[in-house]
């Protein structure tokens, strides 16, 4: 294995509404993933064709309690110190900064709360990467606009980013503008805090949504650059190769196009401006784009400093109607995907492909030429607690070894401009498609199960310390 580059930002991920819980705590107003149930209404109410913009007490809602790293954050990130984190991902939840998402005067408790949080980072040399707007629509605005179906969402965006600028520069250097901004497709509630009425153009109000948001992310940008000139923004999207099921040209052009599907936003973040090809597509499908004059100057002065994302595993596509039908294997049902025989799953149906991960790489840098990151990449499993506490992961351990493998090969042998990793999720918190906490991910075990018992005690799996001799020896000891 050849080294890693110096200044390698090694490190984990997590996500403000996946694992802080207190939802209501020092003021925090309600978020998109407050109201988003376990259980059978999860995937209606994610994907914005059941309306719940509150709880009730027929549902368990995951997120209220998490795995409240709200109260455990300095135990937490002294475990990651522990493994030698040179970077820790994580987003700002934006009801605790404006709990009505647009309020003129900031809530002291949350910012403090987050000056907390990244003094904690910097005391062992940890790099905070911060997710402006991790899934993470303020409940008040989808009753004041419709969420992001409103233009008005772009001045709320950008006040909320005015605040956080002004409090935490000189604090934070790496910003992501939305997380998976792509899944706004796929799942519209949890992306873009959209819920679909009857008689509504779905196409065009996701459409729309997206437009509003890449203006918000161009103008984001800019405000950084001028509030914080060594800042570095990045996009983030969720990624993995759409590979053709057979040599068929027309499952060829099935995977590129699905491949498009992810890429469109990317490609107005960093080229700044609509590929002629999604303009078409918008044509032929009937959205038309309600902009505004300064829209494509802003697009155009608001591109991104590097290209991150998430990879979990490749995708696999068919014009085969039958096939698809029969083997739509993706384990998180965002999108439709054929079992690939080449490949093993994972408990949840998702392909592990390693190899993916490479291919993947090199095609964003071909497409984009813009240092990238890894935001994500991680083995969801069921951990077993031996009778003397530890947890023997050895799959989780395979899986990561296997792409940590693949990244060295795109750095030293394809020449790419990685700049770190960040494993997801470092440390056990609720699945953002399941609102399991049994879909386990971390280094760092959490007493909580599914129903939300446990004692929330962290412990350490084999991976803890597998991980940490990775890190110590910059990914050249993998054993």
């Amino acid at each position: 294995m050849g080294k890693f580059p110096k200044g390698f930002l090694w490190g984990g991920a997590t996500a403000a509404n996946q694992c802080e819980g207190a939802w209501q705590a020092d003021g925090k107003g309600l978020a998109t993933v407050d109201v988003t149930p376990f259980g059978p209404d999860r995937f209606p109410v994610a994907t914005g064709s059941m309306e719940m913009l509150g709880c009730d007490d027929a549902h368990f809602y995951p997120s209220h309690e998490a795995i409240d790293l709200y109260h455990h954050y300095k135990e937490d990130i002294a475990l990651f110190a522990e493994m030698g984190f040179k970077c820790f991902r994580l987003s700002i939840a934006w009801t605790r900064i404006l709990p009505n998402g647009d309020d003129a005067q900031p809530n002291e408790a949350g910012l403090a709360f987050y000056d907390s949080i990244f003094d904690e980072c910097h005391k062992y040399g940890i790099e905070p990467l911060v997710t402006i707007c991790h899934f993470d629509t303020p409940i008040a605005l989808i009753k004041k606009y419709g969420g992001w179906k409103d233009r008005r969402m772009v001045d709320a965006y950008v006040h909320y980013c005015e605040v956080l600028f002004d409090r935490f520069k000189g604090k934070v250097k790496y910003w992501l503008t939305f997380n998976e901004i792509n899944m706004l497709l796929h799942l519209s509630f949890t992306g873009a805090g959209l819920v679909f009425y009857p008689g509504e153009n779905v196409e065009q109000v996701k459409y729309q949504a997206a437009h509003h948001e890449l203006v918000a992310s161009a103008k984001a940008v800019k405000l950084a650059h001028e509030k914080m000139p060594d800042a570095m923004v990045g996009c983030m999207l969720a990624a993995g190769q759409f590979y053709p099921r057979t040599c068929a040209p027309e499952d060829v052009r099935a995977a590129q196009e699905a491949d498009r599907d992810n890429y469109f936003f990317t490609d107005v973040q960093v080229r700044g401006a609509y590929p002629v090809w999604a303009k078409k597509r918008m044509e032929r499908t009937g959205v038309q784009l309600h902009t505004q004059p300064e829209d494509d100057r802003t697009l155009r002065e608001g591109t991104v400093d590097f290209v991150s994302f998430s990879y979990y595993s490749s995708r696999c596509i068919t014009v085969d109607k039958e096939l698809m039908a029969a083997e739509n294997a993706e384990g998180n049902a965002v999108s439709a995907s054929v079992k690939n025989p080449y490949l093993k799953v994972s408990e949840w149906g998702w392909a592990i492909d390693p190899v993916g991960l490479r291919v993947t790489l090199n095609t964003i840098y071909d497409r984009y030429e813009k240092p990238m990151f890894i935001v994500e990449n991680g083995l969801g499993a069921v951990d077993t607690v031996e009778p003397d506490g530890s947890i023997h992961d050895s799959c989780r351990i395979d899986y990561l070894r296997a792409h940590i493998e693949e990244m060295e090969k795109a750095i030293n042998e394809d020449g790419l401009p990685l700049m770190g990793y960040t494993t997801w999720g470092p440390i056990d918190l609720v699945s953002a498609s399941t609102g399991e906490m049994k879909k386990r991910y971390g280094f760092i075990y959490v007493d909580k199960d599914n129903d939300g018992n446990g004692t929330l005690a962290r412990s350490r799996k084999d991976s803890f310390y597998w991980y940490k001799k990775v890190i110590a020896s910059d990914g050249e000891d993998l054993a």
